[in-house]
C-alpha cells in the first residue's frame, strides 16, 4: 500500500507519511494471499511427488515404465491446473485492487465482469479489458459504484430579484426610489408611515 492509497482511505497526508515511515511500503493483503496460496499449492505438490517417488521404489522393473508414463500425465495435468489456478488468483487480486475505493462491493462487481476479456501485464496488473466493462456497468448499474466527490462549491439559495419597476436598465435602488418619491411629494411622511423612523 502506498501513500496515495492511504490518503484515499481517509488519512491525512501527514498520517500517511507516518504510516509509510513506520512500516515502509506495504504489500496489499490480496497480493499476500495470492503468494501464500501459491506457496501452499507448491508444498502440496512436493508432498505428492515425494509420495509418488516412494511408490516408485516398490514397483518392479516391468511396471516401472507404465507407472512413469502415468505419473508424467498426472503431473502435466496438475501443472496445467496449478497454472490456471495461479492465473485466476492473480486476476482476482488485480481486479479487486483496481476496484478498491471505486465500488461498494468489490466481490459483487468482480463477479459481473467477464474475466476472459481482461489481460494482465508482466507485473500482474490489469493491462486492458477492464475499463470498457466498468463503463458499461456504471451505465447499467450505477448504484454499485461510489459516487465521485465533487469539489465543494458554495451554493446560494434565494430568489432572483425582480426586474426594475421603473423600466430603467440600472439595478433597483430602493433608497434612490424612496428619495425620489419624497422629493416629488415635497414633504417628509409622518413617523407613523415611515418605515425607518
Amino acid at each position: 500500500m502506498n501513500k496515495e492509497q492511504l490518503i484515499a482511505l481517509g488519512l491525512t497526508e501527514e498520517q500517511a507519511d507516518k504510516v509509510i515511515a513506520g512500516f515502509g511500503a506495504m504489500i496489499p493483503k490480496s497480493r499476500f494471499d495470492e503468494v501464500n496460496q501459491a506457496k501452499k499449492d507448491l508444498e502440496k505438490q512436493i508432498a505428492d511427488r515425494d509420495k509418488q517417488l516412494e511408490e516408485l521404489k516398490k514397483i518392479d522393473a516391468e511396471g516401472l515404465q507404465a507407472k512413469i508414463t502415468e505419473l508424467q500425465q498426472v503431473n502435466e495435468t496438475a501443472k496445467k491446473e496449478f497454472e490456471a489456478k495461479l492465473k485466476e488468483t492473480q486476476l482476482t487480486s488485480a481486479l479487486k485492487l483496481a476496484l478498491a475505493g471505486k465500488v461498494h462491493d468489490a466481490d459483487l462487481v468482480a463477479s459481473l465482469i467477464d474475466k476472459e476479456k481482461i489481460e494482465l501485464d508482466e507485473n500482474g496488473n490489469i493491462a486492458k479489458g477492464l475499463e470498457e466493462q466498468i463503463k458499461s456497468l456504471q451505465e447499467s448499474k450505477s448504484f454499485l459504484f461510489v459516487p465521485e466527490k465533487e469539489p465543494n462549491k458554495p451554493k446560494f439559495n434565494g430568489v432572483i430579484p425582480p426586474e426594475n419597476p421603473n423600466g430603467t436598465e440600472s439595478p433597483i435602488d430602493i433608497g434612490a426610489d424612496y428619495a425620489k418619491m419624497l422629493n416629488e411629494r415635497g414633504k417628509a411622511p409622518e413617523n407613523s408611515n415611515n418605515p425607518w423612523g
